[in-house]
């Protein structure tokens, strides 16, 4: 009896994002089910073959997508990597989807992923204690319950204690809310893992 799993399966000529490695690249959907997706991408400078992908996923084997046409956005695992003439096929397994994205108001939003998670922030040599908003590939939204004094583009530290995360960011975006708390949007350009 053949796999039941084609049946279910739907080919699709769609074009979209797919974000690995904190770089965005154009995926060329082959076709899509309930629960998963098969794509592929051209080669690049950071991503030649399958191998490239498999070192990317050391980090993480999630990644965020994004299909206009179908307004869909989310977080995927990829489950298969294969070549096939000059492209990468990629099977992704859906872990969180949204089938709104057409809504939001700036398309990268869509791989935003609400979270709150605490952590520390050094700011002007003085640590304050925040809770994140949301996270994505490239940035993250905190608030620290207390008006502090930033500025724009203000290179700052964090460290997130729980999950043996620590890193750099830039501050691209400050307001201080009616509650007295300060909201802080920055881009990370460097992270890494503790040992303990």
């Amino acid at each position: 009896m053949p796999n039941s799993r084609q049946y279910y399966r739907k080919n699709l000529s769609l074009s979209g994002l797919l974000f690995i490695g904190g770089i965005e690249h154009e995926m060329k959907v082959k076709n899509l089910s309930i629960s998963g997706v098969l794509v592929s991408i051209d080669p690049s400078d950071d991503i030649v073959d399958e191998r490239d992908v498999f070192l990317l996923l050391r980090q993480s084997s999630l990644v965020d997508i994004y299909i206009e046409k179908l307004n869909l956005a989310g977080e995927a695992e990829i489950v298969r990597v294969d070549m096939e003439d000059q492209g990468i096929l990629i099977g992704m397994e859906f872990k969180q989807i949204s089938y709104d994205a057409e809504n939001l108001l700036y398309k990268r939003k869509a791989y935003r992923k609400s979270m709150a998670a605490p952590g520390q922030i050094l700011i002007a040599d003085k640590f304050y204690d925040f809770m994140t908003r949301n996270v994505s590939v490239d940035g993250i939204m905190i608030r620290i319950p207390e008006h502090v004094a930033v500025q724009l583009n203000m290179v700052i530290e964090y460290k997130f204690d729980k999950l043996h995360l620590y890193g750099e960011s830039k501050i691209v975006w400050f307001e201080h809310d009616n509650d007295g708390g300060t909201l802080i949007g920055d881009g990370i350009s460097a992270y890494g893992k503790t040992n303990d």
